[in-house]
């Protein structure tokens, strides 16, 4: 019912960027908070980022300052500006989205989309 696609993963070098896009389908886009998380492996899936319909943002201690979340209304998408990127951001990264800042950031949600793999290696 609710279509979330990640995309612009890819293969960095330490130090790089990357640029990831969430568009989102069947929802009301506008009105509603968006999440960006990552897993890894044998890890349960870790909040990355927020933002809020308000434009509010919020981060994991891990990527505060070196990611930055934004979104488009009229294109349905939010994306994952991520910079100095490190080898522990290696991660397959995930986004979704809720209308409650809390389910956001518990990721409390019953279905998922594909992600988009991330891997940040010399």
């Amino acid at each position: 019912q609710v279509l979330v696609v990640e995309s612009g993963g890819g293969s960095v070098q330490p130090g790089g960027s990357l640029r990831l896009s969430c568009e989102v389908h069947g929802y009301f886009f506008q009105a509603y908070t968006v999440g960006w998380y990552r897993q890894t492996p044998g890890k349960q899936r870790e909040f990355v980022a927020s933002i809020t319909d308000k434009l509010d943002t919020d981060y994991a201690d891990s990527v505060n300052g070196r990611f930055a979340i934004f979104r488009d209304n009229d294109k349905y998408t939010a994306y994952l500006q991520m910079n100095r990127l490190k080898p522990e951001d290696t991660a397959v990264y995930y986004c979704n989205v809720d209308h409650y800042l809390t389910t956001i950031k518990l990721g409390r949600f019953s279905s998922w989309g594909q992600g988009t793999q991330v891997t940040v290696s010399s």
